[in-house]
């Protein structure tokens, strides 16, 4: 379960949506909204594995993330994750796909399509599996047919080249995946990485390669708002993200530390580029689950249609203590 979200825009306000609506938010802002600036970029950076009560309680291990923060956006509590363990949380922020057994299980142990190609009347694919069939769509598909861009970065993908790609990085189609744990010098983990579970980007070379990309480039995309992509997605690495307590490599630090230093270098970043600061910028810093175990569930969630269970223990994610 996401222990929280932290919303940070300029001009300050809050703003809790599910990803697949930014699409329609960017292309035309609600009526409601009129007189208000529309928000033309979106920054959205998923951490992973840690419960609200520890990451934002009185003696919290990040400080720059519960203090910091919090004291310049708005701290959003209570944000569920629908299932366990995270692919599938990754996979339903771009999709709204909802769990099923593989992703469940973060598509271990192989990278293998999902079948059959059905889909049921409420737009869910119907099988299991992890590469979801071509007419499977995301929100990368919507902002493309809304006219606006997009991009995906993710820290240290393709730093061995022998491991996966710089672009679009991946496991073979039906191979293992050598990505599921870091290495001391490749900490990239690919089921993090949501936008290489779809055929409907992979299977196009091109448009994979260009939008699916290292973060790296992200500095150069932010140097102008023409060049900053309306829709930015960031997936920091395993010793980044708070997945690994103990960074693979002996010169980062991982945990809370790994997560306050990734913030402490790209949120100033993001938060100082003329797309964020001139034309509306809202970034969103969530969690993907807690670290605990527990199965609580939001806003009416049921099983299915592909797993009976989708958290750990019953129907929902993993879920923040109550704040």
């Amino acid at each position: 379960m996401r222990s929280g979200c932290h919303a940070v825009k300029a001009p300050l306000r809050a703003l809790a949506i599910g990803s697949v609506a930014l699409a329609q938010l960017l292309a035309s802002p609600p009526a409601h909204a009129a007189g208000t600036p529309a928000i033309r970029h979106v920054f959205i950076v998923v951490l992973e594995n840690a419960s609200a009560s520890a990451t934002f309680g009185a003696n919290s291990p990040a400080p720059y993330l519960a203090k910091t923060l919090t004291s310049e956006g708005a701290y959003l509590p209570n944000y569920y994750g629908i299932g366990h363990q995270s692919n599938d949380n990754y996979v339903a922020l771009i999709s709204g796909q909802a769990p099923n057994p593989d992703n469940q299980a973060d598509c271990l142990p192989g990278y293998d399509n999902f079948e059959p190609d059905v889909i049921g009347s409420d737009g869910q694919a119907i099988g299991q599996g992890c590469i979801f069939p071509t007419d499977v769509k995301t929100i990368a598909d919507q902002l493309d047919t809304a006219g606006l861009t997009w991009r995906d970065y993710n820290e240290s993908m393709g730093a061995d080249p022998a491991r996966e790609a710089a672009e679009c990085g991946h496991p073979g189609i039906g191979q293992p995946d050598n990505t599921q744990s870091a290495t001391g010098t490749d900490q990239y983990a690919a089921r993090h990485n949501p936008f290489v579970y779809f055929h409907s980007i992979i299977d196009d070379t091109t448009r994979c390669d260009t939008h699916v990309v290292n973060l790296d480039l992200l500095p150069q995309d932010l140097t102008s708002a023409a060049t900053t992509p309306n829709y930015v997605f960031i997936t920091p690495d395993l010793c980044s993200d708070g997945h690994d307590s103990t960074c693979a490599d002996p010169s980062r630090p991982g945990g809370y530390a790994g997560v306050d230093s990734f913030l402490q270098q790209w949120v100033p970043r993001v938060t100082q580029s003329p797309a964020f600061r001139t034309e509306n910028g809202l970034l969103a810093i969530i969690f993907d689950e807690a670290s605990t175990s527990d199965a609580s569930s939001c806003c009416g969630e049921v099983p299915g249609p592909n797993s009976p269970q989708p958290g750990a223990t019953g129907p929902g994610g993993e879920t923040p203590a109550r704040s």
